[in-house]
């Protein structure tokens, strides 16, 4: 919570505090009226001389004096609570772009998106909902007690008895509350997954047959999750509704323990009568939090969820960097996913100098990809140092490294937009001109004009509409139009036919004069006119050196192209 967001919720609590009690108003506005007409039956006289148009403009006062303390109250409980939610979804975006770009590959993004929406949507509606109201509750209840007590505190016990029993049976409850709430919501993930991998691997499910094998296990988990939501609803039904039979039992205590007294003429009825009066009403904020009052027992769950994000160490490091150049290179360096598994690369030492193009290759596994991601900081190395123009790169704040990049995966990330739009994200304030500049150099022109409306056409998600290869085309236009020094490309043909792998080379024939380029290919096509080839093999460098060079030498280069030269079906073993 923010420091805004404690002072909100403590006027919040204070304003509920004061709702709670303006609507004790009517009560005693009750409790006056029948003082004034059974005074002289009970006393012999008038106790109260106010006329029936004082009560009634009494009444009015009242109904306006609650009118404005819940507008006051709403304002400052649910109106500040959302503002309060928005403040904390944007704290977690932030906190999000500045995480490792690996951590999105280490999560489970059902999990994260949980978390950001769900999560947050709870906090949200228990801290407008239930907190400020059970808090606000107590402390009208205290005030209550101590009010009454002066007034007959036998009556007053008779009263509250009920809350610290109740109280009570919810805290032993707790955490049974909270095992059903934690067994419920990693049975909704579940849920969440399966249908989220039906939607991804549709076409997988459906070439191979599988759709009924699928719809079962869907089916498996949907009534796992409803039963256990069943099983869950159920205890907690059976608590709050146990809780709320004990408050209510403070009336009947009431009525037993006043008649008691009335008779033994121990109190008198106006007395017992204001106290049945209010007993009616009292409990009533209390119970309507409760109804919402058995979140606050998964406000912990949740807040450690989020704490968890919080809490993660991003990436730092200067904006304001200068190089001399952009030649990256890779000093002894030394790297594995997490701090107990089996290093990925191994003293791995190499330079990619600008203006010319660096071509990773080797058998699969051997950490080519891991080495282009680290060039670009998407982890930190754990041993050595990668230095751009002489700078270690783990000085330097991702987002303003991340400006001298041009990046194109294997797996091409689209929006449901329009073409134009998709290249455009490469340089936001780009004209159209300079976006059509850059998809005529990427080779878009010849698909794009057959589409429906242009570069105006909307791709669908992730560009449902068009092929592999048109996909990884626009995305090396957005590349072009970022035009950033530096470029690395990552199996940018492996997926595509041999016509558009033709127009994919032409487009980053284009795209890699003049600058530093980081390549890994799976064709030797790609990687023929390298300036130098880093050769890894189980996350070492086992060869370094020119296309020429490798082949005299007839180590794993030579051999791999031998390979992929004269035994087409042993291609799809060399990862180069």
């Amino acid at each position: 919570m923010s420091e805004q967001g404690a002072r909100d919720f403590i006027k919040g609590v204070l304003w509920t505090t004061l709702q709670n009690f303006s609507f004790m108003l009517p009560v005693i506005l009750v409790y006056l009226f029948l003082q004034h007409f059974l005074s002289p039956y009970l006393y012999g006289k008038e106790v109260v001389t106010t006329s029936i148009w004082e009560y009634i403009v009494f009444s009015i006062m009242a109904i306006g004096i609650i009118y404005v303390i819940t507008r006051f109250q709403y304002e400052n409980t649910y109106v500040n609570v959302y503002n309060e939610s928005a403040v904390r979804r944007i704290s977690l975006a932030e906190k999000l772009r500045k995480l490792p770009l690996s951590y999105f590959g280490e999560k489970n993004l059902s999990d994260l998106t949980s978390t950001v929406m769900q999560d947050a949507t709870d906090l949200e509606h228990t801290f407008s909902h239930a907190v400020p109201q059970l808090v606000g509750s107590f402390v009208t209840l205290i005030l209550a007690m101590i009010g009454l007590g002066f007034m007959n505190w036998q009556l007053a016990l008779a009263v509250f008895w009920v809350v610290p029993v109740a109280l009570t049976v919810l805290w032993i409850t707790k955490k049974m509350q909270m095992r059903e709430h934690q067994t419920s919501y990693l049975q909704k993930r579940a849920v969440t997954e399966k249908i989220q991998e039906g939607i991804q691997q549709i076409q997988e499910i459906k070439s191979y047959g599988q759709e009924e094998i699928y719809l079962h296990e869907l089916s498996n988990e949907q009534e796992r999750f409803e039963k256990g939501q069943i099983k869950g609803e159920l205890l907690i039904g059976v608590i709050i509704n146990t809780v709320h039979a004990l408050i209510k039992l403070g009336i009947p205590t009431l009525i037993l323990v006043g008649t008691t007294l009335l008779l033994a003429g121990k109190v008198n009825f106006l007395t017992y009568l204001f106290f049945l009066i209010l007993s009616s009403v009292i409990f009533n904020p209390l119970l309507n939090a409760l109804e919402h009052g058995a979140v606050l027992f998964f406000l912990d769950i949740r807040i450690n969820r989020m704490n968890e994000i919080m809490n993660l160490p991003v990436q730092t490091g200067t904006a304001g960097y200068y190089v001399d150049d952009y030649t990256i290179r890779f000093d002894h360096v030394g790297f594995s996913y997490k701090d107990d598994e089996e290093k990925v690369l191994h003293d791995v030492s190499f330079e990619a100098r600008q203006g010319e193009v660096t071509a990773l290759i080797g058998p699969s596994g051997g950490g080519k990809s891991t080495a282009a991601k680290l060039a670009a900081r998407f982890w930190d190395v754990n041993s050595g140092t990668i230095t751009l123009g002489g700078t270690d790169i783990t000085t330097i704040d991702p987002e303003a490294l991340l400006k001298n990049y041009s990046i194109v995966f294997q797996d091409v990330v689209l929006f449901n937009g329009s073409v134009m739009d998709n290249i455009r994200i490469g340089k936001k304030d780009a004209s159209d001109g300079e976006v059509l500049c850059a998809a005529h150099a990427a080779q878009c022109d010849d698909f794009v004009h057959n589409l429906p409306d242009g570069y105006r056409t909307i791709i669908g998600e992730n560009g449902s509409t068009l092929s592999g290869g048109e996909r990884q085309r626009i995305s090396i236009a957005r590349a072009l139009l970022k035009d950033a020094p530096i470029v690395l490309l990552d199996e940018a043909t492996a997926s595509v036919d041999a016509e558009n792998e033709t127009k994919i080379q032409a487009a980053i024939s284009e795209l890699v004069k003049n600058r530093t380029v980081l390549i890994i290919a799976h064709r030797m096509r790609t990687v023929a006119n390298a300036d130098k080839i880093v050769v890894l093999e189980n996350g070492r460098v086992a060869e370094i050196g020119s296309p020429s060079a490798l082949i005299k030498q007839n180590g794993l280069f030579a051999r791999m192209l031998r390979m992929q030269s004269t035994d087409v079906p042993r291609e799809r073993d060399i990862s180069v």
